[in-house]
């Protein structure tokens, strides 16, 4: 298999071979080191690579050229190869284009000349941006194959898993793609079989469930304890947080999750404002990172599994899965976050899962390619979804019902959008009808200052229209607001049964639930602050509350 290249550019030949020596001396067992001083020559390189199928994991371009700035050149490639990482090289002087470029390019890094020692300021940085990279290269392919129908919500559902869980799989389509017909025909595989995994041993299974699946990927399907110090429900970015924080204060942990970790924040194409990284991260790395974290402090992640309720015995917490299963803990943190709310809009319902989804942005951009695609929403979700389908479909049509997007959506995606020609916002519009035969194909749109309706071609529709806490298992009489927010801390005592349900002798802890030992963080809370950063910092917090809470039993 060929090794996926590193390519540099610079006019000058010096600067050239001093930073085409330190890649190759650092990368060239696992990365092919091309370099070029001619903008001409690199886009007949590139031209020829990309016919070839070959893989292109960094570009490194010199920013003062006089064929073409550096900025010029990068977004030119951008489009030959979406997903390689960008990086400019510049002198100080160069610093404010470098900055501009985040936004223009969506740069990934900038490294200032001259960069000795490479080890302290060129290999971290590039280290960094290549397992970035790395995390979603899809190199020709040995793994897991998924095979099936484009328009097949249990295909959906299973791709979803694979990508929330950072499992890497080749999607071949049953009927368009010619590797999945040989594939389908050569096992004999029937339309009733599919969707069909094939695992990189080569067996298969047909029509699999999730649980299924894990148990072949390696996710852990059994707990190792009889009885856990605490046990999180939910790997959102507040599970996530509480998890490490748990188990690196050396509590034994338990990461309970239903679907995939990260939640929400984890199908993010983009998080921009996250602090500590200005060119922003992916949701799926930002989840990487925390499940490598978490795992390496000892928390044992059992996925995909849902609890279905939480039981006292005596000062013990008996955690009932799914399946019937029951795990012991002294103390629990539900982070179980929220789910995107459904759209009641006629024919929504019959094309969920084929042409309509909610979130999932990222698992079926690529089916996108050449198409005429919708995001209704006006917040960042919808906003950052937008985005990241812009590098792939013909058009993207933003839905709001207000005017335009100011009021919902962060200044600077609203300004990336305004700068990406394929994105076009649609104000003051709303969904009568989803239309199609067997799959969309097209919406009945309305303006709702004309009430004048029109049916447009729709070749997708994503949904991101806000949320709804995911508690309606959550029992044990803990106190809910009437959206199904779980109410913690003083807030309690505002409602008339809170005396009633809380037999402690001290004030509930600011994020514990009516029930003591059981806690909240993240979105699911009541008053919670909608943002990655606050989850993190509430599941972070939580960790200190279950502290106090075991001092007491």
């Amino acid at each position: 298999m060929a090794l996926p290249i590193i390519f540099s550019i610079d006019d000058d030949p010096q600067v050239l071979r001093a930073i085409s020596r330190d890649l190759k001396s650092h990368y060239r067992e696992k990365y092919k080191i091309l370099s070029t001083t001619s903008v001409a020559e690199a886009m007949e390189s590139l031209l020829e690579l990309q016919n070839r199928g070959d893989e292109v994991a960094m570009f490194i371009s010199d920013q003062r050229m006089p064929e073409m700035q550096g900025v010029d050149f990068l977004q030119k490639v951008m489009k030959m190869f979406p997903f390689a990482k960008r990086v400019l090289l510049t002198a100080y002087s160069d610093t404010e284009a470098a900055i501009k470029a985040i936004n223009d390019v969506q740069l990934d890094y900038y490294l200032m000349k001259p960069w000795d020692p490479p080890e302290e300021k060129l290999y971290p940085a590039i280290d960094e941006l290549l397992r970035d990279w790395q995390g979603n290269y899809r190199p020709e392919f040995k793994g897991i194959k998924v095979i099936g129908y484009q328009f097949s919500p249990k295909a959906h559902e299973i791709k979803d898993f694979l990508a929330g869980n950072l499992v890497p799989y080749l999607w071949l389509d049953a009927e368009s793609n010619e590797t999945g017909r040989q594939i389908s025909k050569s096992n004999s595989l029937c339309p009733v079989d599919f969707p069909v995994v094939i695992f990189e041993d080569g067996s298969l299974l047909k029509t699999p469930s999730l649980i299924d699946i894990a148990g072949r990927i390696g996710l852990n399907p059994k707990t190792k304890q009889q009885i856990y110090d605490v046990v999180i429900i939910g790997a959102g970015p507040a599970g996530l947080a509480a998890s490490v924080y748990g188990a690196s204060e050396g509590l034994s942990t338990l990461l309970i999750e239903r679907k995939a970790p990260g939640g929400q924040a984890g199908t993010s194409s983009r998080i921009e404002n996250y602090l500590g990284f200005p060119t922003g991260l992916s949701g799926a790395e930002l989840t990487r990172r925390a499940i490598t974290q978490a795992t390496r402090f000892g928390t044992e992640f059992l996925s995909p599994q849902f609890v279905k309720e939480i039981k006292l015995k005596d000062k013990y917490k008996t955690v009932v899965l799914g399946d019937g299963s029951e795990i012991n803990a002294k103390a629990v943190v539900i982070t179980t976050g929220v789910d995107y709310r459904k759209l009641e809009t006629k024919g929504v319902e019959d094309f969920t899962g084929k042409g309509i989804y909610y979130g999932a942005a990222s698992t079926e951009a690529s089916s996108c390619g050449n198409k005429d695609v919708y995001v209704l929403g006006g917040g960042n979700s919808a906003g950052q979804a937008a985005m990241y389908l812009s590098k792939f479909a013909r058009n993207v049509y933003i839905l709001v019902r207000r005017n335009d997007l100011t009021s919902s959506m962060s200044s600077y995606l609203i300004d990336q959008i305004a700068g990406t020609d394929n994105i076009a916002v649609l104000g003051c519009t709303e969904i009568v009808e989803a239309q199609g035969d067997g799959h969309l194909e097209n919406l009945k749109l309305v303006d709702l200052n004309t009430n004048e309706e029109r049916i447009v071609p729709a070749d997708a529709l994503f949904i991101f229209i806000g949320a709804k806490p995911y508690t309606e298992w959550v029992g044990l009489e803990i106190i809910k607001n009437k959206k199904g927010f779980i109410e913690t801390g003083r807030e309690m005592k505002n409602y008339e049964n809170f005396k009633e349900v809380w037999k402690a002798d001290r004030d509930p802890y600011l994020l514990e639930t009516s029930s003591p030992g059981i806690f909240a963080a993240g979105d699911v809370r009541a008053g919670a602050m909608n943002r990655v950063t606050s989850a993190v910092g509430e599941g972070s917090m939580s960790i200190s509350f279950v502290h106090q809470y075991l001092s007491e039993v």
